[in-house]
């Protein structure tokens, strides 16, 4: 079964999010466990946490079909001492809140050299990081997102991504997110039946399907091998309508979060049952 839905909004509390979710006729959502864009957030209270518990089962959510994402403000592979300090206990955080919520994964991004150390030594930086963070909680997968390769991102070749997988030290509690917009501005051509193939068949290779914990549905507004990460609205972009349709009927994908991350709320109902009804 394809579980597909939309990063919703947690405005009010994280319990909101999967209402918000179900009212969009989603079947799967993603969700901010804390603002964003602040280091530091008040604790989720006892009741947050069993009124999320019990949205969910009253909407039929299940954790896989859950995909959290972080703080954009974490970097897990800092050059700086201070900062990545920061980083590592806001990550830290992060896990724990889906932990406190009986969530089993969390999405990031790996994190940015910020152009002042080598690109070896960042991810590094993250893989340590990860194996710091599972030590401290439980249950909860770390799911690395691949990303467009913008300025001095890390994570937009898989072997970058495996770099990371090969230094973490319990596999079963890391993953790979794949985000289509990313994918395609990173340089692959996944709008043709043959790149789409290609693609897939490069990320088993690299770094296994095994690793696949879900996947961020966008199209692409700028051109194949931009390195620049800009949604657009599904079948409206560069990469187009059909990937999205080989996608949600193909059952490699099944039983994992299908995440429209698109530019237009407004669309959202409309692109989920689009979706659902190329998935059949």
């Amino acid at each position: 079964m394809s579980f597909i839905g939309v990063h919703v909004s947690a405005s009010g509390g994280v319990e909101n999010a999967p209402l918000n979710a179900y009212a969009l006729g989603a079947t799967a959502f993603a969700f901010f466990t804390k603002n964003q864009r602040q280091w530091k957030a008040a604790a989720l209270t006892d009741r947050q946490i069993a009124l999320f518990k019990e949205n969910n089962e009253r909407c039929g959510y299940a954790p896989c079909q859950i995909l959290p994402h972080d703080s954009y403000l974490i970097n897990l592979g800092h050059p700086a001492a201070d900062g990545l300090e920061r980083s590592r206990a806001a990550f830290v955080d992060e896990m724990w809140r889906c932990e406190q919520l009986g969530l089993d994964r969390l999405n990031f991004h790996p994190g940015s050299t910020l152009g002042e150390i080598p690109v070896d030594d960042s991810l590094f930086r993250v893989a340590i990081s990860i194996n710091l963070a599972l030590e401290r909680t439980r249950g909860v997968c770390a799911v690395i997102e691949n990303t467009a390769g913008q300025g001095t991102n890390l994570g937009h070749a898989f072997e970058q991504i495996a770099y990371i997988i090969d230094k973490v030290e319990d596999k079963s509690r890391v993953g790979v997110c794949i985000d289509t917009c990313h994918a395609f501005a990173a340089g692959h051509d996944i709008s043709t039946p043959e790149g789409f193939a290609g693609f897939f068949k490069y990320f088993d290779a690299v770094v296994g399907l095994g690793y696949l914990r879900g996947i961020h549905l966008n199209d692409a507004k700028k051109k194949l091998g931009s390195r620049v990460d800009r949604h657009e609205s599904i079948g409206k972009g560069e990469i187009g309508l059909n990937p999205f349709k080989w996608i949600v009927k193909d059952a490699r994908f099944s039983n994992i979060p299908l995440i429209l991350e698109t530019p237009d709320p407004s669309a959202w109902p409309d692109e989920i049952r689009l979706l659902k009804g190329l998935a059949g």
